[in-house]
């Protein structure tokens, strides 16, 4: 009597969630953790990977052998490597928003004396792509590559509150958001309201919700098909950005939104 034919395929228990691959997923994660904490051990990686040395110097020196991870002999710390700056611009150059927001970003900068900047919706939160940062000596700096949560920055407000409706709701229905001070907005409601003042003046105001000191005036970028794809924000002191000149930044950053959008073919 013949075998029964075996059915090929995945086998079970291959440590594989579902359209994904852990090991590709956990190198990914390990060049997050050298993004966020540059120049830690190969020990350090481990214990907070909760992975084994072993399993980590693996996957280090296959990352290093790419150019995407590097190690600095003298220290035995590790770091991004010079290839992720490459994987890096090729983003920045999918959309061309960020070279035709350069000029923008200058002559928002140079008109307000407040540091000008660029971001785009990346998940949960906002990716800045691009700053033209203030000579003052008291400035915000955000650099390309840092993200900054929604319910609690003036672009991610902006993007909120002009953008598809599922991404607030999607915020939304994760329950209390996260409290970075104690002006930022942590329920449903006190979000919704601003949503309703932000759509009604055109621009966003982050009143030191992120970090104390600072505040933030941000408005949306449209593209062609009128989806709000970016925003542009200046971002500065309180003791500079007083309340008594948030209409007239808005007017500003209102402006250089649009002649991006306008770029843009918005």
């Amino acid at each position: 009597m013949p075998e029964p034919t075996r059915r090929r395929g995945r086998p079970r228990n291959s440590g594989e969630s579902s359209g994904t691959i852990q090991a590709l997923d956990r190198a990914l994660d390990m060049l997050d953790l050298l993004a966020a904490q540059p120049g830690l051990t190969l020990s350090e990686i481990a214990e907070q990977m909760k992975q084994s040395p072993s399993t980590v110097h693996r996957v280090l020196h296959t990352l290093a052998a790419r150019g995407v991870a590097e190690t600095d002999p003298a220290t035995q710390t590790w770091h991004i490597g010079p290839a992720t700056f490459r994987l890096g611009s090729a983003f920045m150059r999918r959309s061309g928003i960020v070279e035709r927001a350069r000029p923008i970003l200058r002559g928002l900068m140079e008109h307000t004396f407040e540091t000008a900047n660029l971001g785009i919706l990346n998940g949960d939160a906002v990716l800045f792509v691009a700053q033209a940062e203030t000579q003052e000596t008291i400035r915000a700096f955000f650099p390309p590559g840092t993200r900054s949560p929604l319910h609690a920055s003036g672009i991610g407000k902006a993007l909120l509150a002009f953008g598809r409706p599922e991404t607030l709701r999607a915020l939304l229905d994760e329950g209390e958001l996260v409290r970075f001070t104690d002006k930022t907005l942590t329920t449903a409601a006190a979000l919704q309201e601003d949503m309703t003042r932000i759509r009604a003046r055109g621009f966003s105001f982050d009143d030191e919700e992120k970090t104390r000191g600072m505040r933030c005036i941000a408005a949306p970028v449209f593209d062609l098909t009128g989806e709000a794809v970016a925003g542009i924000s200046v971002s500065g002191p309180t003791h500079r950005i007083g309340h008594e000149h948030v209409k007239t930044l808005g007017a500003a950053v209102a402006a250089a939104a649009q002649d991006l959008t306008q770029a843009m073919g918005g």
